[in-house]
């Protein structure tokens, strides 16, 4: 449900513009996002903020965080008329924040993948006929585990799986953007997914079970201005996201953006 109300806690945010994103840098995987039509569309921006954060304070640290001007005035967003970047420059009067489970502390889930047979031992995913779904196409098993609700394939990860922060991450970089160059094999979604999650997602050793544990929260945001939907996009795709990933220890909030279209290029 949107948020549309005074902020109860004094949350402020500073843009933390030299903040490195090492993934963002790697050249292979800037490679990869080229080749899945990605690259110039996705971002991520680092913010920290001033007061202790629980995951109870979802709608009033989000809505805070849209309201703040350190935040309107550097918040990157593509414009939907063009594949130029711009900052959010608009006053947001209402947010969506879906928290989004982040409990996986390895790459094990994919592990079904070979079992079930969408992946062959050699890595390779098993091929099937074309078939079309929105702004997919479907030609491997990889993406009817994807998409296709109605395929014996999809069932082999149950919706709390696809649920998790991880599976996302995964499924956004498999479907790509609008000029998406698939995969024949595995590891390149596997590896760029792993070094993704690993980055954005903070842990922690537990006192008590002396075990590590996740200690981010995400969100999946939605904002709105008196126009409608301001961001991440006026126009709404799939492929068209933004998630906050808070560090509570850090103060730390880490926005993973991207916006579907088929520009390649954009600074």
């Amino acid at each position: 449900m949107a948020a549309e109300r005074d902020v109860k806690r004094a949350f402020t945010f500073r843009h933390l513009s030299n903040k490195k994103i090492n993934f963002m840098e790697d050249s292979k995987i800037r490679d990869l996002f080229v080749k899945w039509s990605t690259h110039g569309r996705i971002t991520v921006q680092v913010f920290n903020f001033d007061e202790y954060f629980q995951a109870y304070d979802k709608d009033d640290f989000v809505l805070a965080f849209f309201q703040d001007p350190n935040v309107v005035t550097n918040l990157k967003v593509v414009s939907p008329l063009s594949c130029q970047w711009k900052t959010l420059g608009t006053e947001v009067k209402k947010i969506e924040a879906e928290e989004v489970p982040c409990t996986q502390l390895s790459m094990l889930l994919f592990d079904r993948l070979y079992t079930e047979e969408i992946v062959r031992e050699t890595g390779h995913i098993a091929k099937c006929l074309d078939e079309f779904y929105e702004d997919f196409t479907i030609s491997d098993q990889l993406r009817q585990v994807l998409l296709l609700e109605d395929s014996d394939n999809y069932q082999i990860f149950s919706e709390a799986e696809r649920d998790e922060f991880v599976f996302r991450i995964f499924k956004h970089l498999c479907l790509g953007g609008a000029l998406c160059q698939f995969e024949d094999t595995i590891d390149p979604y596997l590896e760029t997914t792993k070094a993704v999650y690993k980055e954005l997602v903070s842990v922690q050793k537990d006192p008590d079970t002396k075990g590590i544990r996740v200690i981010s929260t995400v969100f999946k945001v939605t904002a709105y201005d008196d126009y409608g939907t301001c961001y991440p996009s006026t126009k709404k795709h799939e492929q068209t996201f933004a998630y906050l990933i808070v560090d509570p220890l850090k103060r730390h909030v880490h926005v993973l953006y991207h916006c579907f279209g088929g520009g390649l290029f954009c600074n």
